[in-house]
């Protein structure tokens, strides 16, 4: 059995910013899996897959936890940088320079799981279109919609990797 681990990230203050964190409560409902952070990784059963975490931003740190797992799953909202509303495609390991101080991408993620653990899970990005990223909890509709669309593309990816 793969072992698969989702990461979710993004300010769930933030309306759409918070998608992964809707995607990701609808994922620990359909797999019955718990949702925690990265840093409660123990909670989880050893036996069961996918894990899923969320956390606020990508960290160097989560390159440890993402080496021990065959297949990794990232889970962000975009503001239009891709034409796809719901983009789906796959990463891997490339180290990446940020203008910003607290940004960290899933290449280099995957990058530092290679260099430092030795191990590069199979990467898969899926990032969906926000709209709004006012003060709220909630998504706005049209990225409600295409979080529901992220959903299914998990599912199923979930589910080939399991075979």
């Amino acid at each position: 059995m793969n072992k698969i681990l989702i990461i979710g990230y993004g300010n769930p203050n933030r309306e759409d910013d918070g998608v992964a964190w809707h995607i990701l409560q609808k994922l620990a409902a359909h797999f019955d899996m718990p949702l925690t952070s990265a840093v409660a990784i123990d909670e989880f059963d050893p036996n069961r897959y996918p894990h899923l975490v969320f956390e606020l931003q990508l960290m160097p740190e989560m390159a440890e936890l993402m080496a021990g797992y065959d297949d990794v799953c990232f889970v962000d909202a975009h503001t239009g940088a891709y034409p796809e509303n719901v983009r789906v495609a796959p990463v891997g390991p490339a180290f990446q320079t940020s203008p910003f101080t607290h940004h960290l991408t899933p290449e280099s993620c995957l990058s530092l799981a290679q260099t430092l653990y030795g191990h590069v899970p199979h990467g898969l990005m899926v990032s969906v279109r926000g709209y709004s990223f006012g003060y709220k909890t909630e998504l706005s509709p049209q990225t409600a919609v295409l979080a529901d669309k992220a959903v299914n593309h998990i599912i199923t990816w979930v589910a080939e990797k399991r075979g």
